[in-house]
């Protein structure tokens, strides 16, 4: 059977959570505690070198150690319901999609968050190796992600998903961008109707709970 190596509370894990509920894929979860550091401790470096969740075992026995390679894993291995596109345009819509929000609203998030919280004192980045904070990226972040707000808000404009008109592995992590900016004490307001039209609709999805 497959396993995911989870954290209940980070918002990486959260993403694979959400794929394979909405993939319907029967799976064992194994819980890694990142508040008291286990993802570094030697156990957990045996299974997954780069010390970050989630990491997944494979059905063919392979660890997978990234959102990357665990999406691609199973949208091949379970191909329905079609979480990457079905149409060759359909497809590159998403992907463009899923790209912008890895690199325009979730990651600035993280910058934001790991070059503040005294929690990520020497941690600024995941991983085996320390790395210091560097405030200025905190400030960078943050006036990344009040755009990335405002172009999302604007995406969403007469559409009830982020990208070719279905739902997809772009509102998987849409979502969990935009739950994870909290910790920043970001939040769509006022200013992003559509944004929060699309996020209340997003909640009725079981899979959202998780």
């Amino acid at each position: 059977m497959i396993t995911l190596y989870d954290c209940a509370t980070a918002p990486s894990p959260r993403r694979a959570r959400i794929l394979l509920a909405e993939k319907g894929i029967a799976h064992a979860t194994v819980q890694v505690d990142l508040k008291t550091g286990e993802q570094l401790g030697e156990a957990y470096r045996k299974i997954n070198p780069q010390c970050t969740v989630p990491a997944l075992l494979t059905e063919e026995g392979v660890m997978l150690t990234s959102n990357a390679a665990i999406t691609a894993y199973l949208e091949a291995r379970y191909p329905l319901p079609p979480m990457l596109g079905v149409t060759p345009m359909d497809k590159a819509e998403i992907a463009d999609w899923h790209w912008r929000i890895e690199f325009e609203g979730f990651m600035p998030i993280a910058e934001a968050f790991r070059n503040t919280s005294a929690a990520m004192l020497h941690r600024a980045l995941p991983g085996p190796a320390n790395y210091e904070q560097i405030p200025q990226l905190a400030e960078r972040g943050l006036a990344r992600l009040q755009k990335f707000l405002m172009d999302l808000e604007e995406q969403l404009h007469n559409r009830d998903f982020v990208a070719a008109r279905q739902f997809s592995v772009a509102d998987i992590l849409a979502v969990v961008a935009i739950d994870f900016a909290r910790i920043v004490k970001v939040r769509p307001d006022e200013r992003h109707p559509n944004l929060l039209r699309w996020r209340a609709a997003m909640a009725q999805r079981p899979s959202m709970a998780l």
